[in-house]
């Protein structure tokens, strides 16, 4: 047998191993420095014309500071930043590939902020961590945690004023989600708008702390992004039941059309059907809101009005009330139904989040809770795709008619 292939199949033995990650760390650590030299001597060169009173430079090297050490993914590698005087005034050096306080790679930031965000406990940090890189993971202790969600909190205060001026949605998802709060007998609502710009692009608009799903709340909610710049109103909101978000929109965006989240008015009604006819009922009401057409659908809600009042008039009259904003859809375009028929886009985004608290038993805190559903949802929002059919956009802005899912050719079909 070959020698190769004996080593092959023993793998390679410990000290390689070893071997091969001493050569990783050196010359990472030998990039790493370099990139810093780099860096001062570009500032210094900046500075080169500027002089003091007897003609020497006003800026120049001054030895190092003390050695740090960084955690990188091939494990800790120690640097020294060079060290600048100033002869005149206090001018300091700042480097971008080494901030005052950075202790780790942003690779290994993201490890430790994905490993929290999917549900790995404080306490278990240490173990998983070295799982992922190896025995030398020092400086990534549970107590990392803690200064993660300090940068998460700022982070958060600066995207939620961030400018919205040149942002035009077309669509928004909205609903309230709720979450326990360990150390609280608090039961946060977490306000949450979706939304599709002229693009196609799907982005979270708005993440706020309310109080509950009421009226006030929803209009701090929609309130703050006027102020944040965004004076176009959406064409169509969908959301659930919740009298308070239509209450508000109708105050904010009054040109805005509704659409009834149709998971959330199946659950309601069926909720108020003995279980025996609750397969039955929920066949029907598919069939209402799959249906080609209006007419259709409309013939299909009469049909399931005309079975179950007589036994069954609250589950039929929790049907009937929003008649008039659940057959909104059909004005759009029908390869966008799929999308605007329900509020799916926000609660399948959140359900990682409600994975989250079982793990951990709910967060510590209000604050905590509005941080992981904050940063989770960012994450979420870079794996989104375009809505379908997202080139039929810029003939709804323009005014043109649909019917049926069907662009209406002239004024006089639609009348």
């Amino acid at each position: 047998m070959r020698k190769d292939r004996i080593f092959e199949e023993k793998g390679p033995s410990k000290e390689f191993t070893q071997t091969l990650e001493e050569i990783l760390q050196s010359g990472a650590q030998r990039l790493i420095q370099m990139a810093v030299e780099q860096e001062i001597e570009e500032f210094l060169e900046s500075f080169a014309a500027s002089k003091v009173s007897n003609g020497n430079q006003r800026l120049i090297r001054n030895g190092y500071l003390p050695k740090r050490f960084i955690q990188t993914g091939v494990g800790p590698i120690s640097i020294q930043q060079p060290r600048v005087r100033d002869k005149e005034s206090k001018v300091r050096f700042a480097s971008n590939i080494l901030p005052p306080y950075a202790r780790r790679t942003p690779s290994i930031e993201a490890v430790v902020s994905t490993l929290y965000l999917r549900g790995i406990s404080t306490n278990s940090f240490p173990e998983a961590l070295e799982a992922l890189l190896g025995e030398n993971a020092k400086g990534l202790s549970p107590t990392n945690i803690v200064r993660l969600k300090s940068h998460w909190e700022a982070e958060y205060n600066v995207w939620k004023t961030r400018d919205l001026s040149k942002k035009r949605y077309i669509y928004f998802w909205a609903d309230g989600i709720y979450f326990n709060v360990r150390l609280s007998n608090d039961r946060p609502c977490l306000l949450v708008i979706i939304g599709v710009l002229e693009d196609g692009t799907k982005e979270i608009v708005s993440i706020y702390d309310g109080h509950r799903e009421s009226k006030l709340s929803w209009i701090e909610t929609l309130g703050s992004l006027r102020k944040q710049g965004l004076t176009t109103p959406p064409l169509l909101a969908i959301g659930d039941g919740a009298l308070g978000f239509w209450a508000a929109l109708e105050e904010v965006f009054p040109g805005t059309k509704h659409q009834r989240c149709w998971v959330h008015k199946s659950a309601n009604v069926l909720d108020k059907l003995p279980k025996s006819v609750q397969k039955n009922a929920k066949a029907m009401i598919y069939d209402i809101y799959m249906a080609p057409t209006k007419k259709s659908a409309l013939e299909a809600f009469r049909t399931f009005l005309q079975t179950y009042k007589a036994k069954y008039p609250k589950a039929c009259a929790c049907l009937s009330k929003d008649k008039e904003s659940l057959f909104t859809f059909y004005d759009f375009p029908a390869v966008h139904w799929q999308h605007i028929r329900t509020t799916n886009p926000i609660e399948s985004t959140f359900a990682t989040v409600r994975h989250r608290t079982r793990q951990t038993k709910g967060c510590g805190s209000r604050t905590a809770t509005l941080m992981m559903v904050f940063k989770l949802g960012m994450c979420a929002e870079k794996t989104w795709q375009r809505l379908r059919g997202y080139q039929l956009i810029e003939k709804i802005i323009k005014g043109t008619k649909f019917r049926d899912g069907e662009e209406v050719k002239s004024q006089q079909a639609v009348a």
